[in-house]
């Protein structure tokens, strides 16, 4: 769940949440405290990120230090952690590459494509059942939760390959820019691995640390990972169950509306139009009958009540537009892009249809057979 700026991911939080499933209390056992003289040689070029392990550094010692005094955590169990973990320069790297940089005609390429509606529709296969009852239980139609899980890991394929650890460590006490956040991912990430029993060393994701098929940031992981499957674990990185009940217990939280629209294109004329498009990310206050009074034309039915955002996207032959809906703010909500919530709802429309596609020529099938 990328609700970081990031095609990777950020997850943030907004109005409407639920409150968050009970997890298990896993005692902490102490460890050995971390050696008191550890290897302090710096990095070269890579950004004079300390290569020493992050348990020498004061501002990690303290960090466990608030951790142990707000969240009784064991001082010498943290150190010993910190201790077998390090900063990694190439996250920083990662982090300046944004995929939003790119023009949406080359974007969109990248995951609206025939291998991921391929993929879309055979995890949609392997899983209706479940994803049934999300929506059933959550209101969230399959085709979203199964794009976003096609576009944060290719369904699974590729969660990442940083130890989420060092991830939210490096960008914590190496990328100013984000620290406070990050900081803040860290200590629920520590929370959230304690309350499931797990590692702390042994959770993989992206560069940015986020986690399982859904790519949940640690802060949405303890607010709206669901036991989907009721075998008493929360696991998004192994369980397809859980990660298909917790995107849509996350697209509930922020208010997904069921059954109604999530974009439509739109055709501009004039001049009036070009102050109406959305130059940020917020819910829709425009009405439609506004819109069109000022040279938006809706592509499909839409009721002129509705409110909506004026998008623009840069394609290959022109300026494309379309109208996005409260469920299109939704989407936003998982990654702050409106190019990101443009193709996850793109890679949406094309997984059900060519779904259907299939459901009918298999009933044709079935049909000639009898």
């Amino acid at each position: 769940m990328k609700n970081l700026y990031l095609p990777g991911i950020i997850l943030l939080l907004s109005a409407c949440a639920p409150t968050s499933p009970t997890v298990r209390q896993v005692p902490v056992t102490p460890m050995i405290p971390a050696p008191t003289s550890p290897e302090t040689t710096m990095t070269g070029p890579a950004g004079g990120i300390p290569s020493q392990s992050l348990a020498s550094r004061p501002e990690v010692q303290q960090f466990i230090r608030e951790m142990a005094s707000r969240h009784r955590f064991d001082a010498n169990y943290l150190l010993s952690v910190f201790s077998r973990a390090k900063a990694q320069p190439s996250i920083i790297k990662a982090m300046s590459r944004p995929g939003e940089a790119k023009p949406w005609y080359e974007y969109r390429g990248i995951f609206v494509n025939s291998k991921r509606i391929q993929g879309g529709v055979q995890f949609w296969r392997a899983n209706a059942a479940v994803l049934a009852r999300a929506e059933q239980v959550y209101g969230v139609p399959p085709e979203i939760v199964v794009a976003i899980i096609g576009v944060e890991t290719q369904y699974g394929g590729n969660m990442g390959n940083f130890r989420v650890l060092e991830a939210l460590s490096t960008l914590a006490f190496d990328y100013p820019r984000r620290a406070t956040y990050f900081r803040k991912e860290l200590e629920n990430f520590l929370l959230l691995t304690r309350n499931e029993g797990i590692d702390p060393l042994t959770p993989r994701g992206s560069y940015a640390g986020a986690m399982g098929f859904g790519q949940f940031m640690p802060s949405s992981y303890l607010s709206y990972a669901v036991d989907f499957d009721g075998d008493g674990h929360r696991d998004l990185w192994h369980d397809p169950k859980d990660a298909i009940g917790s995107v849509a217990h996350y697209f509930q939280g922020y208010g997904w509306r069921t059954g109604a629209p999530v974009a439509v294109p739109a055709q501009v004329s004039g001049t009036r139009y070009s102050a109406l498009v959305s130059q940020k990310l917020s819910r829709p206050k425009d009405s439609i009958a506004s819109l069109q009074a000022q040279g938006v034309t809706p592509m499909a039915s839409v009721n002129g009540a509705q409110t909506a955002l004026l998008l623009e996207y840069e394609g290959r032959d022109g300026m494309e537009y379309w109208l996005g809906f409260d469920n299109f703010y939704v989407i936003t909500r998982y990654n702050h892009s409106r190019l990101y919530a443009m193709a996850v709802y793109q890679l949406s429309q094309e997984i059900r249809e060519q779904y259907a596609f299939s459901d009918t020529r298999t009933v044709e099938r079935v049909a000639r057979a009898d």
